[in-house]
């Protein structure tokens, strides 16, 4: 099993000697990798009194590929993973060459987390279609790894084409994991057929998750793939009970077939998802620590 913790910025802010010291820390504490967020603008609640507290203009969240550039001088061995990356509101050579950039620069360090989206705010600002960016996404994964594999790639789609033509540099792999989140049935069709893992946010440990992994194996194994081959991530929190707690959670997810769990102390929506009370770097620190050391016989 991998374990990450994802940067809290909305929290401890963006500066860099932040963002660098928190990664740092996770890196000497032996976490696997790092998860960021994204959200390319926020609206201004003003003028929307009944938004919520979604994204707002107020959250801060850095580009994941300009941050992870950064951290990957920063860090020596700990992976980068976007927590999920809006692929549908971008243009998808331009990811896969910003994808192939992170990869190259870490040494290899990236996989690629990558989903819908939600606010059609954010489709308007970048001129990209809100009502079809799911089937449109299918697409861009596919003409991404295509980008990947190859030098030069002949892609004829409904949306995406190119004519003998690549992006310099490729992963040196050749590839890059793409790992799904979201939890419409398609997602898991998609995950089966494209991904390498699925980012599953919506359920606590019980009968439902299991009955989602079961659906997603069986998609995978239809799909002609390993079923066993297949990730499957979860995010947990220290804001709610203590180390027996957490063990007992981190526990079932191993026993469910869970590779990856990261540790995400600021997100506090749904039943399951608490957010620790403390907002300071030292608090977010602190809390990382404390997982990692309740749960590390168990890795």
């Amino acid at each position: 099993m991998q374990l990450g913790a994802n940067i809290p910025m909305w929290d401890i802010g963006g500066d860099p000697e932040v963002v660098r010291d928190y990664a740092q820390a996770a890196e000497a504490m032996g976490y696997d990798y790092i998860g960021a967020a994204d959200h390319v603008v926020g609206v201004n609640v003003d003028s929307r009194p009944d938004w919520g507290e979604r994204n707002t203009s107020a959250d801060l969240f850095h580009d994941p590929f300009v941050l992870f550039g950064f951290l990957s001088a920063c860090t020596k061995a700990i992976g980068f993973s976007t927590q999920v990356l809006i692929l549908a509101q971008r243009q998808a050579a331009l990811v896969a060459k910003q994808a192939a950039c992170v990869d190259v620069l870490s040494g290899g360090r990236f996989r690629l987390g990558v989903g819908v989206g939600w606010n059609p705010e954010e489709f308007v600002a970048l001129n990209e279609d809100f009502s079809n960016r799911g089937r449109r996404s299918a697409e861009q994964v596919q003409f991404m790894q295509a980008l990947w594999a190859e030098p030069h790639v002949n892609f004829d789609g409904q949306w995406h084409r190119i004519n003998d033509a690549g992006i310099n540099p490729r992963p040196a792999a050749g590839s890059i994991p793409v790992w799904f989140g979201g939890h419409e049935d398609v997602t898991l069709q998609r995950t089966a057929r494209w991904g390498e893992g699925w980012i599953m946010l919506a359920h606590p440990p019980g009968d439902t998750a299991m009955a989602e992994f079961t659906k997603l194996r069986d998609y995978t194994k239809a799909a002609g793939r390993d079923p066993a081959a297949m990730g499957l991530e979860v995010w947990v929190s220290v804001g709610a009970g203590g180390p027996d707690d957490w063990r007992r959670e981190f526990q079932f997810w191993r026993d469910a077939g869970v590779s990856h769990i990261t540790v995400n102390n600021s997100y506090g929506r749904g039943a399951h998802h608490t957010r620790i009370a403390g907002h300071t770097l030292a608090d977010h620190m602190d809390g990382i620590q404390a997982y990692r050391a309740a749960v590390a016989d168990l890795l």
